[in-house]
């Protein structure tokens, strides 16, 4: 039974749930991939199908034949995407990370049009942050403070506990007094403000951490194995200031390095060099 007709072509009942079916799919699609790491994700997919299609219009055989069979996987594929390789050695990637590590690259490409990095809530943050930090370390109270970047944390957000509040030097030392109740988990600022607390991060798989690293610095090296977030660590034995990003640890900051090195990141300040040595694949700031 036809509804109406729109040039010719007749709308029914089906085609009118068909519709509204097909625009609530894609709305919680979008809800799922914008607040997430899974944009990277999809986006890594699409890259491959491209990849796969233009094998197909070029008739690059190789190509084309290692994809093809790859497709035909199906849904053995999704477990294996979301899932580390099964029987890997420790640390190895998998599948999942390679596919979000192709997504990222057109996200680095894409800016941000409200962000203002020069902007005096940005600096505010900033200040903040060190300010609180450098209170912790001298009372050698543990913290791990997640800045969020391109990629999406709303899945280690809903592991906390909402927070939403700017942030200031007094309410980030409460979160991680010792006897609070959030004060063992991750904070998580997005966009400038603090979005969760108490939050929860898997730690890395890697085997040549140094033994005296605790749990924070391994989750923090963990977290920014998976994502492009920046990650303030402050140690609750011996009061150092940490920084993990990209998988790797930069130990050894103080006031002044820690302000730098942010500064540097969201604030687009021009900073000198800090001279830095290695030991094995954990950077330390030299003294």
């Amino acid at each position: 039974m036809a509804l109406f007709s729109f040039w010719g072509v007749e709308f029914g009942v089906s085609d009118f749930f068909d519709i509204a079916g097909l625009t609530l799919l894609f709305y919680f699609l979008f809800l799922f991939i914008s607040d997430k790491r899974a944009l990277k994700l999809v986006l890594g997919v699409l890259v491959i199908v491209g990849i796969a299609l233009a094998a197909s219009i070029f008739e690059l055989r190789g190509i084309g034949f290692i994809l093809g069979n790859l497709f035909q996987v199906g849904i053995i594929a999704l477990v294996i995407v979301f899932q580390p390789i099964v029987g890997g050695a420790e640390g190895s990637p998998s599948v999942r990370s390679v596919l979000e590590e192709v997504g990222d690259q057109p996200i680095k490409g894409l800016k941000n049009i409200t962000e203002q990095k020069d902007s005096d809530v940005a600096k505010k943050m900033v200040k903040s942050v060190v300010a609180a930090v450098g209170d912790l370390a001298d009372h050698k109270t543990g913290a791990l403070i997640v800045f969020e970047r391109n990629t999406k944390l709303g899945d280690v957000m809903k592991t906390g506990v909402t927070i939403n509040a700017d942030p200031s030097p007094a309410l980030i030392k409460n979160i991680f007094y010792n006897k609070a109740p959030l004060h063992d988990g991750a904070m998580i600022i997005s966009n400038y403000s603090i979005a969760a607390a108490g939050c929860f991060l898997t730690n890395t798989k890697r085997i040549d951490i140094p033994e005296e690293l605790g749990s924070r610095h391994r989750a923090a090296i963990g977290a920014t194995e998976e994502s492009d977030a920046i990650i303030v660590i402050v140690s609750e034995e011996t009061g150092n200031i940490s920084i993990a990003k990209g998988g790797d640890l930069e130990r050894g900051y103080t006031r002044e390095t820690l302000e730098k090195e942010l500064f540097k990141e969201f604030c687009s300040q021009p900073q000198k060099n800090v001279a830095k040595k290695t030991l094995g694949d954990i950077k330390v700031l030299s003294k």
